[in-house]
C-alpha cells in the first residue's frame, strides 16, 4: 500500500538517541543491554506457555550460493567423504548482512564514537571485541517470544519490498492475535519476505526491504522489548531518514542495547501460530560462543 506519512527528520532520530538511551541503566559495566529485562520469573512464565510440545525453527539454511544481497556466501567445503571412510566438512562465513540468520552483538554498531553504554569504539580491536561481544550471550536467550504477523493483520500474503511498518501496524497485529507485547519479550516481526521471494524471485534486499519505520523506536522502548527479530533486518529500506541507512540498527543497538536478530525465516512460525491459535510461545536463542565476536549465526526455536 502506498505510504503518505511524512518521514522523521535526522534531528528527531538524534533526539531518540538521547531520550531512549539505556546507558547506565544496568550499571557502567553492563554487557547485556535490554536482555536484562528477561528475569528468572519471566523465563518461568514463558515456560508455562508450553502445552502442545510443537517446535518450530526460525532460521534459514546457511546461504552458500551468491545472491544480489549475499556477495560473500557461506563457504562449505567437504574435508572427508566416502573416500576417507567418514564425513567431515568445513564452514566459513561472515554472519552479518542480508542473507544469514544471525544475531548482532552490541559491539556491532558504532554511533558518534561510542558503543552501547558509552564504551569507546577502540574496544573493538583487530583481535575482536573487548566489550559487548557475542560470547556474553553464552547462557542463551530464553523468554516469551511474540510474533506480530503484519501481512496477516493487513490481509495480504506479504509486504512489498521497501514498505514501512508503523506503530499502528504493530498494534493492529497485536489486536488480531489477542496478544500484547510486554516487558522482557522477544519480539519477532513477520513481513513475508521469503514468501515474496518465492513468488516474485530474488532482488537486492540491501536497497529495498520491508521493515520497521524509525517512528517505532519509542514504542519498542516503552513496551520493554528485550530483543527484536525480523525476516528482514528490522529496518525498512530505504530508511526514509535522510542521511541514515539503518536507523533502527543505530538506535536500537547503540542507544537502547537491543540485540537484533536478522534474516530469520518466520513463515513457518506464522503458520504454526495460526494453527495453534496463539502468537506467544517459549523462545530459545542459543548463539555460538564465539569469543570476542560481533555476531553469531543462530537458529531460534519456538516451543508451543
Amino acid at each position: 500500500m502506498p505510504e503518505t506519512r511524512a518521514p522523521l527528520s535526522a534531528a528527531e532520530i538524534q533526539a531518540f538517541q538521547r531520550d531512549l538511551s539505556n546507558w547506565g541503566r544496568w550499571g557502567e559495566r553492563d554487557q547485556l543491554g535490554a536482555l536484562n529485562l528477561i528475569t528468572p520469573a519471566k523465563r518461568v512464565a514463558a515456560a508455562a506457555l508450553v502445552r502442545s510440545g510443537r517446535t518450530v525453527s526460525c532460521a534459514r539454511p546457511l546461504p552458500t550460493e551468491p545472491m544480489p544481497e549475499n556477495p560473500s556466501p557461506v563457504v562449505h567445503l567437504m574435508t572427508a567423504t566416502a573416500t576417507e571412510g567418514f564425513g567431515g566438512d568445513y564452514f566459513a562465513m561472515a554472519p552479518h548482512g542480508f542473507a544469514t540468520s544471525h544475531i548482532d552483538a552490541l559491539c556491532h554498531i558504532f554511533n558518534d564514537g561510542k558503543l552501547y553504554n558509552g564504551y569507546a569504539t577502540d574496544r573493538v580491536t583487530a583481535h575482536g571485541a573487548l566489550e559487548l561481544a557475542i560470547h556474553e550471550l553464552k547462557d542463551g536467550i530464553v523468554s516469551r517470544g511474540v510474533l506480530l504477523d503484519v501481512p496477516r493483520a493487513r490481509g495480504v500474503a506479504h509486504l512489498e519490498p521497501g514498505e514501512p511498518i508503523f506503530v499502528d501496524d504493530l498494534e493492529r497485529a497485536e489486536a488480531e492475535a489477542s496478544v500484547r507485547v510486554e516487558e522482557g519479550d522477544v519480539l519477532l516481526v513477520h513481513t513475508g519476505r521469503w514468501a515474496y521471494r518465492d513468488l516474485r524471485g530474488g532482488w537486492d534486499a540491501r536497497t529495498r526491504l520491508a521493515g520497521l519505520d524509525a517512528s517505532c523506536l519509542p514504542w519498542l522502548r516503552e513496551r520493554g522489548v528485550a530483543a527484536l527479530g525480523s525476516d528482514g533486518v528490522s529496518d525498512v529500506l530505504p530508511s526514509r531518514i535522510e542521511g541514515m541507512w539503518l536507523p533502527i540498527h543505530t538506535v536500537a543497538i547503540a542507544t537502547m542495547g537491543l540485540h537484533l536478530l536478522d534474516n530469520l525465516d518466520l513463515g513457518p512460525l506464522a503458520r504454526a501460530c495460526a494453527e495453534e491459535r496463539r502468537w506467544a510461545f517459549l523462545l530459545t536463542v542459543a548463539p555460538l560462543v564465539l569469543q570476542r565476536g560481533t555476531a553469531s549465526p543462530v537458529n531460534p526455536i519456538a516451543l508451543f
